[in-house]
């Protein structure tokens, strides 16, 4: 029902509990309207705008999957409002798994995704906007732009799905992640061995402040119908100081390989756009 502002209303709750695990609520929401105009005072107001926005138990879980990737509209609403002051914006995810948050992508000055966090994820995020806190994660999943760009949700084959058969253009890919450092990679050596093979490769932090880099190692699926796109072999977390070079060093195990040429890359995610990284073959 909607409330006028200035009367009383009269709330009779009832309820009864016949086993475990029940429970009641008893909410109310002021109109999106009132909400929206509220923020966008706050957001002129105010040097830079921080938006919380996202998912939550009620939306999804275990038991109740979603029916769309986009944001809630009046979440979404909300995005392009306050990009729309003019003040900057940084845009904070909260949910457990992708989102299309395409205007947040395309207009605000940042993008940072806390999935789900724990009672210090305040702490978290602010030392990390503050650049206290150096980021290095790497997305564990694909963020598609759209639900269009899902198969059927009855379809259950591999075709279209994950990093490894997507053939379209993602939000950001598997493996996809932003540092307040900068590296590059050079002198990418691989060759087979009798136990699979060896591949090393160069990263070097080309900026003025420490940082982590999570180096992926990615090989293509070979020549089948039905081989992947590439694959992720192995990874690696280092640690680098401002200038500072070091070999990786992957080993891949010889059923992990397919038996063509195929290519390979490593770098700071997949071989796409613009993340660093050198490719070969092997």
């Amino acid at each position: 029902m909607q409330l006028e502002g200035g009367r009383k209303y009269a709330v009779k709750v009832e309820y009864q509990q016949n086993g475990r695990g029940g429970g009641a609520e008893l909410n109310w929401i002021p109109p999106a309207s009132a909400m929206l105009a509220e923020a966008e005072k706050i957001a002129r107001d105010s040097d830079v705008a921080l938006l919380f926005v996202g998912l939550n138990g009620t939306q999804e879980g275990e038991g109740h999957d979603r029916t769309a990737i986009e944001l809630p509209e009046p979440q979404e609403n909300l995005v392009k409002a306050i990009v729309a002051t003019g003040k900057p914006v940084v845009v904070i995810l909260t949910s457990g798994s992708a989102l299309a948050v395409n205007s947040a992508a395309s207009s605000a000055a940042a993008l940072l995704s806390a999935w789900y966090g724990g009672e210090e994820a305040g702490t978290a995020i602010a030392d990390t906007l503050a650049g206290v806190n150096n980021p290095s994660g790497r997305l564990p999943v694909t963020f598609y732009k759209s639900t269009d760009q899902l198969p059927p949700f009855t379809d259950y084959a591999m075709k279209g799905r994950t990093y490894r058969y997507f053939t379209g253009e993602t939000l950001y890919a598997f493996g996809y992640g932003l540092s307040y450092s900068t590296f590059a990679y050079s002198s990418l050596t691989a060759k087979r061995t009798a136990a699979g093979a060896e591949i090393r490769a160069t990263v070097k932090n080309t900026s003025y402040r420490e940082g982590d880099e999570v180096v992926q190692l990615y090989i293509a699926g070979g020549s089948g119908a039905d081989a992947p796109i590439r694959s992720l072999r192995g990874f690696q977390r280092i640690h680098l100081q401002a200038g500072e070079s070091r070999e990786v060093k992957f080993a891949v195990a010889v059923e992990d390989l397919p038996k063509d040429k195929v290519e390979i890359s490593v770098g700071g995610g997949q071989p796409v756009g613009s993340t660093p990284h050198v490719m070969g073959s092997l």
